[in-house]
């Protein structure tokens, strides 16, 4: 019997909606500030994977949410690609991006499920494997630039926009993760906040700024990884509650050193 019922249906609809509203209102905001190296970087902290796998662990369990959980990074590994696709994409169209980058995804995503992926090490590879071959290739190939801050002018009706677009988004995607492990697993980290950042910054700022932000979220993606990675293990000895914190902590310590590593990023 699961521990939460229909009463908290709303609890799992609302929270992910303002949370992750509220994060990418900052991400946008900060990026703005202080430019996309910034922006990309700290956009990438743990958020909505945080509330899909406490609600998926209180659902089903700390042993499914673990197993659930080994296929997240080599699911990342298929948002990157995504990702990558979706800038180039955006140069020509935000239509053409929208299509033609979510239908690879969901071609990729079918594969990875196919293939039952529930080893966290061979997963952790996958991702490792994509993770430089996209960020060489935006970085040495392509030579897509970081984006210096932008003046905006702040609007009631413009913030509105980006957080209902991304609480919208994030909201349906946490809503499907509460079924297979697998599943579970690729709709945590559906690219919700990569699409919304991307749709955000396109409106407001052009695809070179879209694609500096892509970068730098690229390079950031290690602290999603690396809650992941420690959940899958803390979340069999020490629960939920401990083992979030702990996994958090984790990722936030290497979020500050790619943060103070980020000059090195042109």
């Amino acid at each position: 019997m699961h521990l939460f019922d229909m009463n908290d249906v709303l609890i799992q609809l609302v929270l992910p909606f303002f949370l992750s509203a509220l994060i990418v209102v900052l991400i946008t905001v900060v990026a703005e500030k202080f430019g996309t190296k910034v922006g990309g970087i700290l956009g990438t902290l743990p958020s909505t994977i945080i509330v899909a796998y406490v609600f998926i662990a209180l659902n089903k369990g700390v042993d499914f949410a673990s197993n659930s959980v080994s296929v997240v990074p080599a699911e990342m590994g298929v948002n990157l690609v995504f990702l990558v696709l979706f800038i180039y994409l955006l140069y020509r169209s935000l239509n053409v991006a929208l299509v033609v980058g979510f239908s690879f995804w969901i071609v990729l995503s079918s594969i990875l499920y196919l293939t039952d992926l529930q080893d966290i090490y061979i997963s952790f590879l996958v991702y490792s494997v994509s993770m430089f071959a996209t960020f060489v290739l935006l970085e040495r190939v392509v030579k897509i630039k970081s984006v210096s801050k932008r003046k905006v002018h702040y609007t009631t009706r413009k913030i509105l926009f980006r957080g209902v677009l991304t609480g919208f988004i994030i909201t349906i995607s946490v809503l499907l993760s509460n079924v297979g492990e697998v599943l579970s697993g690729i709709f945590s980290i559906f690219p919700a906040i990569f699409t919304s950042t991307m749709i955000i910054t396109y409106r407001d700022h052009g695809p070179d700024f879209s694609a500096g932000m892509a970068k730098s979220m690229i390079l950031g993606s290690w602290s999603v990884m690396s809650y992941a990675v420690a959940i899958h293990f803390l979340y069999p000895l020490y629960g939920i509650l401990v083992g979030s914190i702990v996994g958090f902590l984790f990722s936030l310590f290497v979020t500050v050193v790619i943060f103070l590593l980020r000059e090195r990023i042109s």
